[in-house]
């Protein structure tokens, strides 16, 4: 079997087969203070004031508007803040950062494990082994009550990826160059398994990069087998039993892809499709306004950390914004502590509170029309950040040397 069999069949209790409709038990229900409000009316609608059905594997998470922006948000959260209290579930204030992030930081997020949520890039838990599942208003709500949910088992892709990456290539820019190739609807309700040399030598930060891009190729999850380093990190979070996880050597795929990296160059997504991607260098010299450096597929410390190091004792160009974003505090504590703060203040950054930040609008630093960014999130589309603007996505490298410089800049340049 795929990771995502075994992991479904453990969960119903019995063999699966791909294209099959099963009951699963879930390890935790998760939403957000952006969705979470219309996900308690309806519980409160459909169940009244019956307890959950575990309050232990039930969580809120505060990251898309915060602190409240507005009344509208402010009421909303303290709604959240009510049935929080009042149910004994697990709160994420304004204070912890992005949801998914503080999932597998507290120990919620395990190989195994089948979580549900109120966000499109929960796939991202994938980077730790667990099946991350972005769901609906009724979909949560249920699940928050029966603890199950019907789910079809996918069939799964494997993408096995190769070589050496150059210096200041990254994950992200093999991520891009993958939905270059397979485009957005390349994994279309299917489960994606990333293997390969390559992929095995990722850090954690990195394999959050490739796991959370799968819902811009249209896939359902996707899933990097865990190293001892990631299985220590989730060990060290929890008393509960962690196990790895990995495909059968027999396992059918569906389709198979191979690739190799080792002349791969820092790659961009032009406005206004992450499959859009081009090399850097064919378009460096663009003009841009503004560079985000964060969001929950680029702000961990790692990814903070190159780009403090090539803006390091460097200004970044007069005239250009430059806004960074920790993924969660946990992020922020050890990125102050490692100096990166004076380092991005003195080049003239912008560094907020952890938080979803410039995923979307409503958020501090949305674009006028006809302003450019250069993002390390994972979609631009029209009207995203901004009517009339347009977003570049790419690596924390590369973003950093576009904010020296004011253009479009390939990192090695700097």
């Amino acid at each position: 079997m795929t990771i995502i069999e075994k992991i479904f069949a453990r969960a119903a209790g019995r063999d699966v087969k791909p294209g099959e409709y099963i009951w699963a038990k879930l390890n935790l229900v998760a939403m957000r203070d952006f969705g979470g409000p219309n996900v308690i009316q309806e519980y409160q609608n459909k169940f009244g004031e019956q307890p959950v059905f575990d309050k232990g594997k039930v969580a809120i998470t505060f990251d898309l508007h915060i602190p409240a922006r507005d009344e509208k948000v402010a009421v909303n959260q303290k709604f959240l803040r009510e049935f929080a209290a009042r149910q004994g579930v697990k709160l994420f204030d304004i204070d912890t950062g992005v949801g998914q992030h503080i999932l597998f930081e507290s120990g919620l997020a395990k190989p195994w494990d089948i979580i549900v949520g109120t966000d499109s890039h929960m796939n991202l838990l994938g980077g730790v082994g667990a099946a991350g599942f972005g769901m609906g208003t009724t979909d949560i709500a249920g699940a928050m009550y029966k603890g199950e949910l019907y789910f079809r088992v996918p069939p799964t892709i494997k993408i096995e990826v190769t070589g050496v990456l150059k210096k200041l290539v990254t994950a992200k820019d093999i991520i891009l160059f993958l939905l270059k190739t397979l485009k957005t609807d390349g994994a279309l309700n299917r489960a994606v398994e990333f293997s390969g040399p390559t992929i095995d030598h990722l850090n954690l930060a990195e394999r959050i990069t490739m796991a959370s891009m799968v819902t811009e190729m249209s896939g359902d999850i996707g899933f990097i087998q865990p190293n001892d380093e990631i299985l220590d990190y989730i060990k060290a979070r929890t008393e509960e039993k962690v196990e790895t996880i990995g495909p059968d050597s027999d396992a059918a795929y569906e389709e198979i892809y191979e690739f190799k990296v080792d002349d791969l160059q820092p790659q961009i997504a032009c406005p206004h499709s992450p499959d859009n991607v081009k090399d850097v260098k064919d378009i460096a010299k663009t003009k841009v306004d503004q560079v985000f450096i964060g969001s929950c597929t680029n702000g961990r410390f790692e990814d903070l950390n190159i780009a403090a190091q090539i803006l390091k004792g460097n200004k970044i160009k007069p005239g250009i914004r430059l806004i960074v974003v920790p993924t969660t505090m946990e992020v922020a504590k050890k990125s102050l502590k490692q100096g990166l703060y004076d380092i991005f203040i003195n080049a003239g950054a912008v560094v907020t509170n952890p938080g979803c930040a410039l995923c979307t609008t409503g958020h501090p630093g949305i674009l006028a029309p006809g302003e450019v960014m250069v993002s390390t999130s994972n979609r631009n589309f029209v009207g995203k950040l901004g009517k009339g603007a347009k977003v570049f996505l790419a690596s924390p490298a590369t973003a950093a040397a576009t904010a020296l410089t004011g253009v479009i800049t390939d990192p090695r340049e700097v």
